[in-house]
Protein backbone atom coordinates (compact mmCIF):
# COMPACT_ATOMS: atom_id res chain seq x y z
CA UNK A 1 0.00 0.00 0.00
CA UNK A 2 1.40 3.37 -1.02
CA UNK A 3 1.25 6.14 1.62
CA UNK A 4 -0.17 9.50 0.67
CA UNK A 5 2.55 12.12 1.33
CA UNK A 6 -0.07 14.70 2.35
CA UNK A 7 -1.66 12.28 4.83
CA UNK A 8 1.77 11.49 6.30
CA UNK A 9 2.58 15.18 6.73
CA UNK A 10 -0.83 15.83 8.28
CA UNK A 11 -0.35 13.00 10.77
CA UNK A 12 3.11 14.30 11.66
CA UNK A 13 1.76 17.82 12.24
CA UNK A 14 -1.08 16.50 14.41
CA UNK A 15 1.35 14.52 16.56
CA UNK A 16 3.69 17.49 16.88
CA UNK A 17 0.80 19.78 17.87
CA UNK A 18 -0.42 17.27 20.46
CA UNK A 19 3.06 17.08 22.01
CA UNK A 20 3.34 20.87 22.16
CA UNK A 21 -0.07 21.17 23.84
CA UNK A 22 0.80 18.44 26.37
CA UNK A 23 4.09 20.18 27.15
CA UNK A 24 2.34 23.54 27.60
CA UNK A 25 -0.23 22.01 29.94
CA UNK A 26 2.49 20.34 32.02
CA UNK A 27 4.33 23.66 32.35
CA UNK A 28 1.14 25.39 33.47
CA UNK A 29 0.60 22.79 36.19
CA UNK A 30 4.11 23.27 37.60
CA UNK A 31 4.33 26.07 40.19
CA UNK A 32 6.34 29.05 39.09
CA UNK A 33 7.83 31.51 41.56
CA UNK A 34 10.02 34.53 40.99
CA UNK A 35 13.08 35.69 42.91
CA UNK A 36 12.58 39.08 44.50
CA UNK A 37 8.82 38.70 44.39
CA UNK A 38 7.92 35.35 45.96
CA UNK A 39 11.19 34.75 47.78
CA UNK A 40 14.45 36.56 48.49
CA UNK A 41 17.96 35.72 47.38
CA UNK A 42 20.84 36.25 49.79
CA UNK A 43 23.62 38.42 48.35
CA UNK A 44 26.14 35.90 49.62
CA UNK A 45 25.40 32.18 50.05
CA UNK A 46 25.84 30.77 53.56
CA UNK A 47 27.61 27.43 53.91
CA UNK A 48 25.43 24.48 54.95
CA UNK A 49 26.08 21.36 57.00
CA UNK A 50 24.31 18.68 55.01
CA UNK A 51 25.44 15.60 53.12
CA UNK A 52 26.03 15.79 49.36
CA UNK A 53 22.75 15.49 47.50
CA UNK A 54 20.77 17.00 50.38
CA UNK A 55 19.19 20.45 50.51
CA UNK A 56 19.21 22.26 53.85
CA UNK A 57 15.95 23.86 54.96
CA UNK A 58 16.38 26.09 58.02
CA UNK A 59 13.46 27.58 59.94
CA UNK A 60 14.30 30.48 62.23
CA UNK A 61 11.55 31.15 64.77
CA UNK A 62 10.66 32.61 68.17
CA UNK A 63 8.31 30.95 70.63
CA UNK A 64 6.59 34.25 71.44
CA UNK A 65 5.82 35.02 67.77
CA UNK A 66 2.14 34.41 66.86
CA UNK A 67 3.08 33.99 63.20
CA UNK A 68 5.58 31.25 64.11
CA UNK A 69 2.90 29.64 66.27
CA UNK A 70 0.42 29.54 63.38
CA UNK A 71 3.10 28.38 60.93
CA UNK A 72 4.09 25.45 63.17
CA UNK A 73 1.22 23.11 62.09
CA UNK A 74 2.16 23.71 58.45
CA UNK A 75 5.79 22.83 59.17
CA UNK A 76 4.74 19.70 61.07
CA UNK A 77 2.56 18.61 58.15
CA UNK A 78 5.39 19.33 55.72
CA UNK A 79 7.84 17.31 57.81
CA UNK A 80 5.57 14.29 57.57
CA UNK A 81 5.79 14.37 53.75
CA UNK A 82 8.81 16.54 53.00
CA UNK A 83 10.83 16.06 49.80
CA UNK A 84 13.41 13.31 50.12
CA UNK A 85 16.25 15.73 49.36
CA UNK A 86 15.27 18.16 52.12
CA UNK A 87 17.11 18.14 55.45
CA UNK A 88 15.30 20.25 58.05
CA UNK A 89 17.02 22.31 60.76
CA UNK A 90 15.14 24.38 63.32
CA UNK A 91 16.98 27.36 64.81
CA UNK A 92 15.55 29.60 67.56
CA UNK A 93 16.36 33.21 66.69
CA UNK A 94 18.09 35.30 69.38
CA UNK A 95 17.45 38.95 68.50
CA UNK A 96 16.82 40.28 72.04
CA UNK A 97 16.82 39.18 75.69
CA UNK A 98 13.37 37.52 75.58
CA UNK A 99 14.29 35.64 72.43
CA UNK A 100 17.63 34.57 73.95
CA UNK A 101 15.86 33.10 77.00
CA UNK A 102 13.58 31.04 74.76
CA UNK A 103 16.49 29.97 72.57
CA UNK A 104 18.30 28.76 75.69
CA UNK A 105 15.22 26.77 76.66
CA UNK A 106 15.03 25.20 73.19
CA UNK A 107 18.68 24.16 73.13
CA UNK A 108 18.58 22.96 76.75
CA UNK A 109 15.65 20.67 75.92
CA UNK A 110 17.42 19.54 72.76
CA UNK A 111 20.63 18.57 74.54
CA UNK A 112 18.61 16.74 77.21
CA UNK A 113 16.62 14.86 74.59
CA UNK A 114 13.29 16.21 75.88
CA UNK A 115 12.39 18.66 73.13
CA UNK A 116 9.14 16.78 72.54
CA UNK A 117 8.07 17.73 76.08
CA UNK A 118 8.84 21.43 75.70
CA UNK A 119 8.47 22.58 72.09
CA UNK A 120 4.72 22.58 71.46
CA UNK A 121 3.70 23.20 75.11
CA UNK A 122 5.86 26.35 75.23
CA UNK A 123 4.35 27.60 71.98
CA UNK A 124 0.84 27.12 73.38
CA UNK A 125 1.66 28.58 76.80
CA UNK A 126 2.95 31.82 75.27
CA UNK A 127 0.48 32.26 72.42
CA UNK A 128 -2.78 30.77 73.70
CA UNK A 129 -2.49 30.98 77.47
CA UNK A 130 -0.62 34.32 77.35
CA UNK A 131 1.76 33.21 80.08
CA UNK A 132 4.72 35.52 80.68
CA UNK A 133 7.54 33.00 80.43
CA UNK A 134 10.48 35.25 79.66
CA UNK A 135 12.95 34.75 82.50
CA UNK A 136 15.21 31.80 83.21
CA UNK A 137 13.36 31.04 86.47
CA UNK A 138 9.97 31.10 84.75
CA UNK A 139 11.18 28.82 81.97
CA UNK A 140 12.78 26.39 84.43
CA UNK A 141 9.52 26.18 86.38
CA UNK A 142 7.58 25.66 83.18
CA UNK A 143 9.94 22.88 82.08
CA UNK A 144 9.47 21.22 85.47
CA UNK A 145 5.69 21.37 85.00
CA UNK A 146 6.18 19.38 81.78
CA UNK A 147 8.03 16.59 83.58
CA UNK A 148 11.57 17.83 82.87
CA UNK A 149 14.13 17.68 85.67
CA UNK A 150 14.35 21.22 87.04
CA UNK A 151 17.98 21.20 88.18
CA UNK A 152 19.24 19.52 85.02
CA UNK A 153 17.30 21.91 82.83
CA UNK A 154 18.73 24.97 84.55
CA UNK A 155 22.22 23.51 84.26
CA UNK A 156 21.68 22.80 80.55
CA UNK A 157 20.39 26.32 79.89
CA UNK A 158 23.72 27.72 81.06
CA UNK A 159 25.95 25.04 79.58
CA UNK A 160 28.84 25.52 77.17
CA UNK A 161 26.83 23.70 74.49
CA UNK A 162 23.88 26.09 74.75
CA UNK A 163 26.13 29.15 74.80
CA UNK A 164 27.84 27.88 71.64
CA UNK A 165 24.51 27.26 69.90
CA UNK A 166 23.34 30.75 70.83
CA UNK A 167 26.42 32.28 69.27
CA UNK A 168 25.77 30.25 66.12
CA UNK A 169 22.16 31.44 66.05
CA UNK A 170 23.20 35.09 66.31
CA UNK A 171 25.86 34.61 63.63
CA UNK A 172 23.48 32.88 61.23
CA UNK A 173 20.79 35.48 61.85
CA UNK A 174 23.22 38.14 60.67
CA UNK A 175 24.33 36.13 57.64
CA UNK A 176 20.72 35.38 56.71
CA UNK A 177 19.92 39.09 57.11
CA UNK A 178 17.11 38.07 59.45
CA UNK A 179 14.50 40.83 59.74
CA UNK A 180 11.55 38.85 61.04
CA UNK A 181 10.22 35.38 61.83
CA UNK A 182 9.24 32.84 60.76
CA UNK A 183 11.95 32.86 58.13
CA UNK A 184 12.92 29.78 56.13
CA UNK A 185 16.32 29.60 54.45
CA UNK A 186 16.74 27.07 51.64
CA UNK A 187 20.26 25.76 51.02
CA UNK A 188 21.84 28.91 52.45
CA UNK A 189 20.69 30.88 49.38
CA UNK A 190 17.01 31.71 49.48
CA UNK A 191 14.78 33.41 52.06
CA UNK A 192 11.10 32.46 52.31
CA UNK A 193 8.80 34.57 54.49
CA UNK A 194 5.08 34.90 54.99
CA UNK A 195 5.25 38.54 53.95
CA UNK A 196 6.63 37.70 50.51
CA UNK A 197 4.76 34.42 50.05
CA UNK A 198 1.40 35.82 51.12
CA UNK A 199 0.27 32.77 53.10
CA UNK A 200 1.64 29.84 55.10
CA UNK A 201 0.40 27.40 52.46
CA UNK A 202 2.23 29.29 49.76
CA UNK A 203 5.39 29.37 51.90
CA UNK A 204 5.38 25.57 51.84
CA UNK A 205 4.87 25.55 48.06
CA UNK A 206 7.81 27.90 47.58
CA UNK A 207 10.01 25.83 49.92
CA UNK A 208 9.24 22.71 47.89
CA UNK A 209 9.91 24.58 44.65
CA UNK A 210 13.31 25.79 45.89
CA UNK A 211 14.24 22.36 47.27
CA UNK A 212 13.50 20.81 43.86
CA UNK A 213 15.45 23.61 42.16
CA UNK A 214 18.50 22.99 44.34
CA UNK A 215 18.23 19.19 44.20
CA UNK A 216 18.24 19.37 40.40
CA UNK A 217 21.60 21.12 40.52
Amino acid sequence: MKLNPMMTLRAFLLIALSLLMASACAKQEEPSFDAGIDYGVLPRAVSTNVKPGKVEVVEMFWYGCPHCFHFEPHIQKWLANKPEAAEFVRIPAALNSNWVAHARAYYAAETMGVLDKLHEPLFHALNEQRRRLYSEDALVRFAASQGIDEAEFRKAMNSFYVNSKLRQSVDLGQKYMLDGVPMVIVNGKYKVSGQMAGSYERMIEIINYLVAKEAAR
